[in-house]
């Protein structure tokens, strides 16, 4: 006599993780942890057993994943430096082809600019966390040498567009005017809440869409000015 199914279906187990997958999703939280203890405290405020202790690690499997702190550093940097760029240098390309002989100072930079500014506010919490550790970073040796080494080129493609829509302006004043916008870009992406305060809430360090709609014009006006 055939037995009569109950109607329920067995359980699935669940798919068993490999080893490298283990290994690769303990790394990224590792680098996760960093990243957000860096962006808090900078490089030498950061001990690898800190990080240990936020991912939920013995110190010692540290080691394992990195030789010290400097390679833990330098990997969190590398992390998610090629899709800024990538996408930075993608639209800066996309510009150069659309107006050909005719750029603007405002249409470089919002080319330069709002590209960044929207991976950072689409990508949630991680990479807000990466801006912040960017800009936390930048003005110290260890941060600088990182950024000559990935954004230099990208940075020089900008410089270069901008130089064609500012035939007129000395070198001096084109690279003058990239330092400016991008310490106010670093300010914007430290997210410290300063203006916050001094608004009275009127304005919000985390609102990058209104960063957005404001700082390529403010910026052209500004390399215009060092005409006068």
């Amino acid at each position: 006599m055939k037995k009569q199914g109950t109607g329920i279906s067995p359980k699935k187990q669940p798919e068993r993780r490999t080893k490298a997958q283990q290994r690769a999703e303990r790394l990224e939280q590792i680098l996760d942890a960093a990243e957000y203890l860096f962006s808090q405290n900078g490089f030498y405020g950061v001990t690898l057993r800190d990080v240990a202790k936020r991912v939920g690690i013995h110190t010692t499997l540290m080691h394992y994943y990195f030789e010290d702190k400097r390679a833990l550093f330098e990997a969190v940097f590398a992390r998610r430096s090629p899709e800024t760029i990538g996408r930075r240098m993608a639209a800066l390309e996309k510009y150069e082809k659309e107006t050909g002989d005719s750029p603007t100072v405002e249409g470089a930079l919002h080319a330069f600019l709002d590209t960044d500014l929207d991976l950072y506010r689409e990508g949630g919490e991680a990479w807000m966390n990466s801006a912040t550790f960017c800009a936390r970073i930048s003005n110290t040796p260890e941060g600088a040498e990182l950024m000559d080494q990935y954004f230099d080129p990208v940075v020089l493609r900008l410089i270069g567009i901008l130089k064609r829509a500012l035939p007129d302006f000395s070198d001096e004043d084109i690279f003058w005017g990239y330092h400016f916008v991008t310490g106010a870009l670093m300010n914007t992406l430290a997210r410290t809440g300063r203006i916050d305060k001094l608004s009275g809430g009127v304005c919000h360090s985390d609102d990058f869409l209104a960063v957005k709609a404001r700082m390529a014009k403010f910026m052209a006006a500004g390399f215009h000015a060092l005409r006068n």
